[in-house]
């Protein structure tokens, strides 16, 4: 399957499955993503934060790559995620992560200290796309949820160059609200969490790049697509359904994107160490706000997914 050509498009981090060892399990990856090809989910992110890219080495995410893209069978895309402050670098690893497969890469906004001795991010994102033998999605992901790591002057020009597909905006909504007026015609805007998806289908989100695309890919699809129908009564009804899933979600890391695919039927297993799996207590309310977003049935079956 060719990257999607119209939308919404919806992705997702992938899970990384470990064994007891900690030993990266590729069978039981290639099993999720054989599972998740049947669903709403549009495409798979490979390399990301809620897949657990810094506990994992190069190595691995060019082996979990080939898996997804051989497990997917032409299904699906592949998105390799990158983080690099040297431009040079994230160029070796677009070509890199392309001869492995995937369909594009995102790469993460360097937080620089501007003015200080550091390049202009046009530098940066020119020598990225030109060098990238695949398109880039360029996100917005400073590491406080309020920081900014971009100005709309570097929005505005780094989303004019060729070969970008996408802009993921930040959790700061405030704040991209007034940027999403300078993200180039030709390159979509999508939105980063589950929380967002109809303030994001507001301000012109034609899709979506999240955690919550684990769980839920065709609630996330039909919230922006009554936005960019106009529906926002059904697509109000949808948010206030899946607040509560997507708030845990923020709230207790990696393990309870894990427990939530555990819980539907996937082979999320547990984190890489240190981060824990969840308590008992934890995994209770996760699966009560599964079933609340209507993504479990009250016998705690994963409802159908359509």
């Amino acid at each position: 399957m060719a990257i999607p050509s119209s939308d919404p498009i919806i992705v997702a981090p992938t899970n990384m499955p470990f064994r007891a060892d900690e030993s990266l399990d590729l069978d039981a990856l290639a099993r999720n993503v054989d599972k998740f090809s049947n669903t709403a989910l549009s495409g798979f992110v490979v390399g990301s934060y809620g897949g657990e890219e810094f506990h994992m080495g190069e190595p691995e995410k060019v082996s979990a790559i080939k898996t997804v893209v051989e497990a997917h069978a032409g299904r699906r895309f592949v998105i390799a995620g990158i983080d690099a402050l040297s431009p040079t670098e994230a160029v070796r690893l677009s070509n890199l992560y392309a001869e492995a497969g995937a369909d594009m890469v995102r790469v993460r906004v360097p937080a620089a200290d501007k003015g200080v001795n550091t390049a202009p991010i046009q530098d940066y994102f020119e020598q990225v796309t030109e060098g990238s033998p695949v398109p880039v999605v360029i996100i917005h992901q400073p590491k406080t949820a309020m920081g900014t790591d971009i100005t709309k002057e570097e929005l505005r020009d780094l989303t004019a160059f060729d070969n970008v597909f996408a802009y993921i905006m930040s959790l700061n909504y405030r704040y991209e609200c007034r940027m999403a007026q300078f993200v180039n015609e030709k390159v979509k805007l999508w939105t980063c969490n589950g929380t967002l998806l109809m303030p994001g289908g507001m301000i012109g989100a034609v899709g979506a790049c999240l955690l919550f695309g684990n769980w839920g890919p065709h609630i996330a699809r039909d919230i922006i697509q009554a936005c960019l129908d106009g529906r926002y009564a059904e697509a109000r009804e949808m948010q206030e359904r899946i607040n509560n899933v997507d708030s845990v979600g923020m709230s207790w890391g990696v393990g309870v994107q894990k427990t939530g695919l555990n819980l539907m039927g996937y082979e999320g297993t547990v984190p890489r160490r240190p981060n824990l799996p969840l308590s008992e207590s934890q995994v209770t309310d996760m699966k009560q706000a599964l079933i609340e977003a209507r993504i479990m049935n009250e016998d705690g079956t994963p409802a159908p997914q359509v």
